[in-house]
């Protein structure tokens, strides 16, 4: 079967697919072993239909008051020909930057008048601030729109992906998992810029951010390499895709258009596998469907990734807890914690002796409690 009718088949007759966006390819770069989210985003399927229709909507999201505070805050960054943008990348006192204006007919019109502009900001070797630009980056073989909110072309001939964030910067300090956050997104217009000019590209970011309480700009550079790397193994993955899906069942569907059978919808999302992590809970729309699944099973995904490596093969709770409490040899759990074989002589699991000995230790220092009331 052609990949493009598998797709189409996959979201429902007459579905038209959801279009991609830098937040959903950061998002995949964040979890790159969910082929779920990987199946279900290559096909362009609305994961947040599927979420309210299987009763697990997705509760993430930004509020009016919020969009409307963070569109303020960009417009004072860029006020006056971005006089305070110009000066938090540096440029010295005195200095302009060309505007250059990029509209155009159509989405198609306006990646090529970026390119345009871009290609004459480099060549006049001074600064250029290039205004919600529009860049192209090809996922799955389908072509994905990107809109940075800016992009500098500086006088050396580097570009830098500028993000405005409307969270705070508190004594220096912002809060590490949206720092995170938007360096993905920007790794990801970093690769679509790569893609017309390899060498252009800074892996530094501007990040933009209000200082404290108050609404004046600060800004670090970001340097997101590691983002980068991690992103591009990623889309290379996108690729691999089409394997997942198939390996599903045929007739499967994602529709949500149709009536169908209770538990059929729940069944197809079912048959891709997922990883999930607490993580998702910020980006994914499935992401509170995939936790309960996840409970259900008692899976330790559910209790984070770092809880989860640091288990090794006990990959259930209720295994965790048997390793904990229960007995072996008969024994129990405080007996003879320190040994790590078992009575044939073979080496137990390092975690399950790490856990028997925090066992022991809690219940020591909860007896060492009670005799103390």
């Amino acid at each position: 079967m052609d990949q493009r009718a598998r797709w189409a088949g996959l979201r429902g007759p007459g579905v038209p697919p959801r279009p991609l966006d830098a937040r959903a390819l950061a998002a995949l770069a964040a979890n790159p072993g969910c082929g779920r989210r990987a199946v279900l985003d290559a096909a362009g399927v609305d994961k947040g239909a599927v979420a309210r229709a299987l009763g697990s909507p997705e509760r993430f999201g930004q509020s009016q008051f919020a969009f409307a505070r963070g569109n303020a805050f960009e417009a004072r960054v860029k006020a006056d020909g971005c006089a305070e943008l110009l000066r938090l990348l540096g440029a010295a006192e005195g200095e302009t930057a060309d505007l250059p204006d990029l509209a155009a007919a159509g989405p198609e019109g306006r990646v090529a008048r970026t390119r345009l502009a871009l290609q004459e900001a480099t060549a006049a070797r001074r600064w250029t601030l290039l205004d919600h630009p529009l860049l192209v980056l090809e996922v799955a073989g389908a072509p994905v729109h990107l809109e940075p909110d800016a992009v500098a072309v500086r006088p050396d001939g580097g570009w830098t992906v500028v993000e405005v964030k409307s969270f705070p910067v508190l004594d220096g300090v912002a809060d590490p998992v949206k720092v995170g956050a938007a360096a993905r997104q920007a790794a990801v217009y970093v690769l679509a810029l790569e893609r017309l000019d390899a060498s252009a590209p800074r892996p530094d970011v501007l990040l933009v951010c209000p200082k404290d309480f108050s609404n004046v700009p600060t800004a670090e550079l970001v340097d997101v390499r590691r983002q980068l790397a991690v992103t591009r193994r990623q889309l290379a993955r996108m690729t691999k895709v089409e394997r997942i899906a198939a390996t599903l069942p045929e007739g499967t569907t994602f529709d949500v258009t149709r009536e169908r059978p209770p538990g059929e919808l729940a069944e197809a999302v079912e048959a891709v596998p997922a990883a999930y992590a607490p993580e998702c809970l910020d980006s994914c729309e499935l992401a509170y469907h995939c936790r309960d699944r996840a409970r259900e099973r008692g899976a330790v995904e559910a209790l984070g990734r770092s809880v989860r490596g640091e288990l090794g093969t006990l990959t259930t709770v209720e295994r965790l807890l048997a390793a904990a409490y229960g007995d072996r040899d008969g024994r129990d759990s405080r007996d003879g914690a320190e040994d790590e074989r078992d009575g044939d002589g073979r080496d137990v699991d390092p975690a399950a002796v790490a856990l028997r000995r925090a066992a022991a230790l809690r219940a020591e220092a909860l007896g060492r409690e009670a005799s103390c009331r």
